[in-house]
């Protein structure tokens, strides 16, 4: 069971990282946007731990359309997946 769960953690890395920013996906003609930034910030963590084994994997996209990929990256980085809610239930008791 413990070999089979660390061959699913590293296919999941390896899957993740397939997206790392600064790995020529974007060109100033074509940058990446907002929802690229969500995804960005998403991995970024683990962009981080790539970027050390793979020099030219950065964790953010030099080549971006500006504001909307920021608040984008900016987004996902600190609310991480669905930390953004609009409503929370407080329990009272």
């Amino acid at each position: 069971m413990t070999k089979a769960l660390i061959i699913i953690a590293i296919a999941a890395l390896l899957l993740l990282t397939a997206c790392a920013p600064g790995m020529n996906d974007h060109r100033p003609e074509r940058p990446a946007g907002f929802f690229w930034g969500i995804w960005h910030g998403w991995i970024a963590p683990f962009s981080l731990i790539y970027s050390l084994f793979v020099p030219q994997a950065n964790i953010y996209e030099v080549n971006n359309t500006g504001f909307f990929y920021d608040l984008g990256f900016y987004l996902a980085s600190v609310g991480g997946f669905g930390g953004l809610a609009f409503s929370r239930k407080c329990r009272r008791g």
